[in-house]
């Protein structure tokens, strides 16, 4: 089952927080560090590991907020920040390096030892929220009107 959770819930690690302890090395730093800047985004962000698998049995993390906003994964060389509607944000700090030839997909690879703009990746977090918080609302409008 997957528990979601705010950063207001403190009672117990999360599934995010312990698949981030599972990561012994550069990348469970990458990903907690990661974790920071997108609860400091938007402090009522839920958070939850979906996808579970035998080889995979923690799942990926995942950061919602009316709809998903980015997923967290860890593989040998790289950790992947995928936005699930990349392709329609605007990315002034050019952080997006990854998944550019999709049509709503756009990654962000950091590899050991490589930082990330902070204020730039808050500001991506925070358009990807209002796009999904738009796209709901035009939505809504649809329904009713």
């Amino acid at each position: 089952m997957n528990k979601t959770v705010s950063s207001a819930d403190t009672a117990a690690p999360g599934p995010v927080e312990q698949k981030i302890a599972s990561l012994q090395d550069w990348r469970g730093e990458t990903l907690r560090r990661i974790r920071m800047l997108i609860l400091e985004a938007d402090p009522e962000i839920l958070e939850e590991c979906k996808w579970m698998k035998r080889t995979n049995p923690s799942g990926v993390p995942v950061w919602s907020r009316a709809g998903i906003v980015c997923t967290g994964e860890a593989y040998k060389t790289t950790v992947k920040l995928t936005f699930a509607k990349g392709a329609s944000l605007q990315d002034p700090a050019h952080l997006f390096n990854a998944s550019l030839e999709g049509n709503a997909r756009r990654a962000i690879d950091l590899r050991e030892g490589e930082e990330i703009d902070a204020d730039a990746f808050k500001a991506l977090i925070r358009a990807a929220i209002e796009f999904n918080l738009d796209a709901l609302a035009g939505k809504a409008r649809k329904k009713a009107g």
